[in-house]
């Protein structure tokens, strides 16, 4: 046979049957690599993906993953100055994928991406810290580009680390000394532990207390502030209960600072042992009333007050021919000044009941000696009773031994009405991340600041509005009480509080912020 009229001339041929077993199974093996590549649940697989730390390519935009926005849609939100607010909702936005049967494995290609994307370089974020870096940021102008959606990974913080800042003793760190505290941004982190368990205080007023109410959504408990120049410790509550054997401290203002009392209150409780020896001297447990409440902490022969004082200026009345006129002295101290004009540490507040009809209009309410204005602008009321309270503290307060805080205005959410006209904020479950959806600094906290320059004694000043203005998603809402029917919480979305904040949650923050003053201070034995 002539073997040169075969095609295969040298598999054929003796010389070749090596060869031929070579070849032969190299095409098998691609055979069956090809039949399991088109076989694969998953659809073809690149080579690529098979190595670990391979590139891959950025998804283009038309193919997403559904995430949570927490900027609202909607017209830009007019900025006011301070008090209740309109605004849009937050709503969830959808990006439809562009082949649902591949979202799963665009889902994991995403996430791969994510993972690894550093944080974009931004002047105005300033010296954060590693952490910070790493974390879920809530402000600045990476979030107006982005609506604050930006696919960074989650921040996460151990155990070591948070007792570590616990004991950190900050003032070792040149940067703490000249840090702005409240120039920063909100960090996520879902591992980051409150002070103390939700529900798992008894002294906070059910107004407060949103998870025992029915709250199922604790994202807002998840958020931590982040000052840009610095890193500030967690309070810890073991020293300063020590810091304060023997002394006073105590809350004066209105319902917010209410607010803020209970939070200290039970952050300290929740590191006594023996929490029976935690208690309301008075052994009252409503709160709302007007008066005198003080928490004694027996171990540590310390205690910590609430002095109700809204306005900070007295209450009075004027009488006329034709009747007595309810009145505000601002020329005069609240009387409850008696209560608490020995304290060693002082915390001071007032600013929501100046948002009332009275106190906004103006018209037959403001007097001075035998002076009723007919007609007196807020802003200049507002600035006229500070100025009183400014000369009261320079009058009666030994700055050796007291030091003086005044917490400034704490911003409200009310969507869609007044707080007394439908505002709603119930739907809220993430901060505001566009900055455009921020109020303007409040002219209030602008007549306080001139006054603060003017006061001898020193005052430190917890500037709290741009803080609070990014949490829409920290107020009580519609978790006021516990509701035993349907009907009952369908009533109570008429009828919201998106002024006063849940426990715990942002007023943790502020008196974080208030530890860390003290010990930047470094006043007395603060400063050991």
């Amino acid at each position: 046979m002539d073997v040169m009229k075969h095609g295969l001339p040298e598999i054929l041929s003796p010389g070749g049957k090596v060869v031929s077993r070579l070849v032969w199974g190299l095409v098998a093996s691609l055979i069956v690599l090809t039949a399991l590549l088109l076989n694969s649940p998953k659809g073809p697989v690149f080579v690529g993906s098979l190595f670990q730390g391979s590139y891959s390519p950025r998804p283009s935009n038309a193919t997403a993953v559904s995430r949570r926005s927490s900027v609202a849609e909607g017209p830009k939100r007019t900025p006011l100055a301070e008090g209740p607010q309109q605004g849009p909702v937050g709503t969830e936005k959808k990006i439809e994928p562009d082949n649902a049967s591949n979202l799963t494995e665009k889902q994991d290609f995403l996430k791969q991406i994510e993972d690894n994307r550093p944080f974009p370089e931004n002047p105005r974020l300033g010296n954060f810290s590693e952490a910070a870096n790493n974390g879920t940021l809530v402000g600045g102008n990476a979030n107006a580009n982005n609506e604050g959606n930006l696919p960074i990974k989650e921040e996460v913080v151990g155990e070591d680390k948070i007792k570590a800042m616990e004991l950190n003793d900050p003032r070792r760190n040149e940067t703490f000394k000249t840090c702005d505290f409240f120039d920063g941004k909100w960090v996520r982190n879902g591992r980051w532990k409150p002070y103390y368990r939700p529900g798992s205080c008894p002294f906070i007023d059910k107004d407060f207390d949103c998870q025992r109410n029915g709250r199922l959504d604790d994202g807002y408990i998840k958020w931590r502030w982040q000052p840009n120049g610095c890193d500030i410790p967690r309070l810890n509550a073991t020293d300063f209960l020590e810091k304060l054997r023997g002394k006073r401290l105590v809350y004066i203002g209105d319902s917010l600072n209410r607010n803020m009392w209970e939070s200290m209150v039970c952050i300290l409780r929740h590191s006594v042992k023996k929490k029976k020896r935690v208690y309301e001297i008075s052994g009252r447990t409503d709160f709302k009333k007007r008066g005198v409440f003080a928490f004694r902490f027996e171990d540590y022969n310390c205690s910590v007050d609430f002095v109700s004082a809204p306005f900070l200026v007295r209450e009075s009345s004027f009488k006329r021919e034709n009747g007595s006129i309810e009145t505000l002295r601002l020329d005069l101290m609240d009387p409850a000044t008696s209560m608490y004009h020995d304290a060693d540490l002082m915390v001071f507040n007032t600013g929501h009941w100046w948002t009332h009809d009275k106190t906004s209009k103006g018209e037959d309410y403001y007097q001075e000696g035998d002076h009723v204005y007919p007609r007196l602008k807020v802003l200049k009321a507002y600035q006229k009773a500070v100025t009183t309270w400014s000369r009261w503290v320079d009058a009666n307060v030994d700055s050796s031994r007291t030091q003086v805080f005044f917490r400034g205005y704490s911003v409200a959410h009310f969507w869609g009405g007044q707080w007394n006209s439908g505002g709603k904020c119930h739907q809220e479950t993430d901060p505001i991340t566009n900055e455009t959806y921020l109020t303007n600094y409040p002219s209030k906290m602008r007549a306080l600041e001139h006054v603060l320059q003017q006061t001898k004694t020193p005052v430190i000043y917890l500037n709290v509005s741009r803080l609070t203005d990014y949490r829409k998603d920290a107020h009580p809402s519609i978790y006021r009480s516990e509701y035993k029917t349907e009907e009952e919480r369908d009533r109570a979305v008429a009828v919201q509080d998106c002024s006063h904040w849940c426990l715990p949650g942002v007023p943790d923050t502020w008196n974080e912020l208030l530890y860390a003053s003290l010990l930047k201070a470094g006043k007395g034995i603060w400063g050991k």
